[in-house]
């Protein structure tokens, strides 16, 4: 791990050579060819320049120590008076790196003081002003080279907040995907539970009533038996429905439509087969309404139906739907014995309030106005043409009422 941090990056290592390679060549062919500078090249010269070069092969893996060691070699070099070659320029790429690596104000800083070292030096030396001559080029130089450097910086910021950004959003994504199939599968497992439930009670309920008048009144066992075979019927179409959806996981929609309103007599009528006197009243116009709204108004009365059969032992049942200019309310009760003391809701009643909720509507359950239990529930309902308003109220009695707005 040790031995990886440090190993000079391909990039800076040819960058390095190519350096080297112009700075040695340029400043000993002027040492050899043109020796007009004060001092030849001796081992502190060479020192020199080997620290303001080998460093750069570790500029982007440790900028800071890099920029502090070639910095000063380049600084110290020309105040010795050593011959003038490019050795600048390894100061100017350590600089360079510095800024562009994040650490402005020490890149700044650090050029600042070179050029003011360098340039007071010769303006002592040579008494030439400090701001005139090569002076005013070399601190244009250093600018552009800092502000690149600022250009540089900033551009890979911005790439990193957009990939960032990207990375945020395919998150958020698939955390939605994820939700929605999460959602997917709390309504189906609603839906086989309604179905199941329903169905599965109705059928048993005939059965009794058919094994008890097999003899004694044949005529009415066979017409339990035709409940149970219409009731099975659909509730294996049902399933089938709901088992398409699970396997066609690339079709946008199920094959078979969900279940309506328009359901509604079929469902009053199953449960009258067995043995329980419900009534349907429907008030104000009838409209077709978003699928989402009448898919859960008939699994609540569904479910609310279910109840009924199971643990109600009521005689009678109340179907209540009402249609308003912007809602749809639905109400069912029942003259059974009520809920018994410490009740507590189970998964049906669950499953009801979150239908409602999941549609932005309310829900409501408890013991009835003079017996038995209500269930009750508006669901959003925006008609696709001004409809009536029936001047209904909501219903009496309802436990949990105070959940309406």
């Amino acid at each position: 791990m040790t031995v990886s941090r440090w190993r000079p990056a391909a990039v800076d290592t040819v960058i390095t050579a190519v350096l080297a390679a112009v700075v040695f060549v340029a400043t000993v062919g002027l040492d050899y060819f043109h020796p007009s500078s004060e001092r030849g090249l001796d081992p502190l010269g060479y020192a020199l320049l080997g620290l303001a070069v080998l460093p750069l092969l570790w500029r982007r893996r440790a900028p800071l120590p890099v920029a502090f060691t070639t910095v000063p070699a380049t600084t110290l070099y020309y105040p010795l008076g050593y011959p003038d070659g490019p050795v600048l320029v390894c100061g100017a790429v350590a600089l360079f790196t510095l800024v562009a690596q994040g650490y402005r104000w020490q890149g700044w800083s650090l050029g600042l003081v070179q050029w003011l070292a360098v340039h007071g030096w010769e303006s002592v030396r040579y008494g030439s002003p400090l701001l005139l001559g090569p002076a005013l080029g070399v601190l244009a130089w250093t600018l552009v080279i800092m502000c690149t450097a600022e250009v540089v910086r900033w551009r890979r910021e911005y790439q990193a907040v957009e990939e960032q950004r990207r990375a945020d959003a395919a998150r958020s994504r698939e955390e939605e995907i994820l939700r929605r199939a999460a959602d997917e599968r709390l309504r189906l497992a609603r839906d086989v539970h309604d179905t199941v439930a329903h169905s599965i009670s109705l059928i048993n309920v005939q059965a009794g009533t058919a094994l008890y008048l097999m003899e004694a009144e044949p005529e009415r066992a066979a017409q339990a038996l035709a409940t149970i075979k219409r009731a099975s019927k659909e509730t294996l179409r049902d399933l089938r429905a709901t088992l398409a959806v699970l396997r066609s996981v690339d079709e946008e929609a199920p094959r078979s439509p969900t279940p309506g309103l328009d359901r509604l007599e079929r469902l009053v009528e199953d449960t009258r087969g067995a043995g329980i006197g419900v009534t349907l009243e429907v008030c104000g116009t009838r409209r077709r309404l978003p699928s989402g709204t009448e898919a859960a108004a008939f699994r609540i009365t569904q479910e609310a139906l279910t109840n009924v059969v199971r643990h109600s032992g009521a005689r009678r049942a109340v179907v209540e739907v009402a249609y308003r200019p912007d809602a749809l309310e639905l109400r069912v009760h029942d003259d059974g014995h009520g809920p018994a003391p410490g009740h507590r809701p189970g998964n049906g009643l669950t499953g009801m309030r979150e239908r409602a909720e999941a549609l932005g509507g309310a829900f409501g359950a408890g013991p009835g106005a003079e017996r038995g239990f209500a269930v009750w529930a508006r669901l959003p309902a925006f008609p696709d043409r001004p409809a009536e308003d029936t001047g209904d109220t909501g219903p009496d009695g309802v436990g949990g009422g105070g959940e309406r707005e």
